[in-house]
């Protein structure tokens, strides 16, 4: 049948993740890094995810394709794993600002933070935004000792903080299972010179081990005064 269906630029997409988090339909999803249509049946042509692409690469086309079959959409939620949230809506994960507008003299800087949530306990594995993704692990207390944590760390990059002192857990079964699921281009760890911090760096490297994925660390290390210490790979 002939019926309205999005099409997907390839070239123009950034591999955001923004429209894989909006297509409620499970019908996007990202792979080698971009955005591609799963299934023509997944689709129900609504829109929604149009105005969560940042760069324009989502459009409709009129074509042959499959009917909508929302049983199919169902089953495959189901068989994903992938329920509707019925927790905290707080913890509800969700694609901010994939690219943040440009600051304006006079104006507050704006956010660089690109997804919710950004606690490392909260942030689900498979979230569609860490696939291809500049991944950020960062200290709680960064963000307040170093004033430019946003525009030097943070943009471009997916976020996720804690602190391995005060959370009392074992990051690494978490952070070993999202770099076993996803395709990261990068990883950088922003700790602070405290000791106890050392724990995030250490918990950064089980996780890589345990992943089995050949995966560079950037480590930056901040003073209690804002200042960066060192940065090593």
């Amino acid at each position: 049948m002939i019926r309205r269906i999005i099409k997907i630029d390839e070239a123009a997409c950034n591999g955001c993740g923004a429209c894989a988090a909006a297509c409620h339909e499970g019908a996007i999803g990202m792979v080698d890094g971009k955005a591609r249509l799963l299934r023509d049946d997944y689709c129900d042509g609504l829109g929604d995810c149009l105005p969560a692409c940042p760069t324009g690469a989502i459009s409709f086309e009129e074509r042959e394709a499959a009917a909508y079959d929302e049983a199919a959409v169902l089953a495959n939620k189901a068989k994903a794993g992938a329920p509707a949230h019925t927790g905290c809506p707080g913890s509800r994960s969700r694609v901010l600002n994939a690219q943040p507008a440009a600051a304006v003299p006079g104006q507050e800087p704006a956010s660089c933070l690109r997804q919710w949530p950004v606690q490392i306990k909260l942030a689900p594995v498979n979230a569609p935004y860490f696939e291809g993704a500049d991944l950020l692990i960062a200290a709680d207390c960064t963000a307040y000792a170093y004033a430019g944590l946003h525009s030097r760390f943070m943009v471009g990059r997916v976020t996720l903080i804690g602190c391995p002192k005060l959370d009392m857990v074992d990051y690494s079964e978490k952070l070993g299972a999202i770099l076993a699921a996803n395709n990261l281009r990068s990883l950088t760890v922003v700790r602070m010179e405290v000791p106890c911090c050392g724990g995030m760096e250490h918990a950064v490297q089980r996780a890589i081990a345990a992943s089995g994925k050949a995966l560079d660390v950037k480590v930056v290390v901040i003073s209690t005064d804002g200042r960066i210490l060192k940065e090593t790979v």
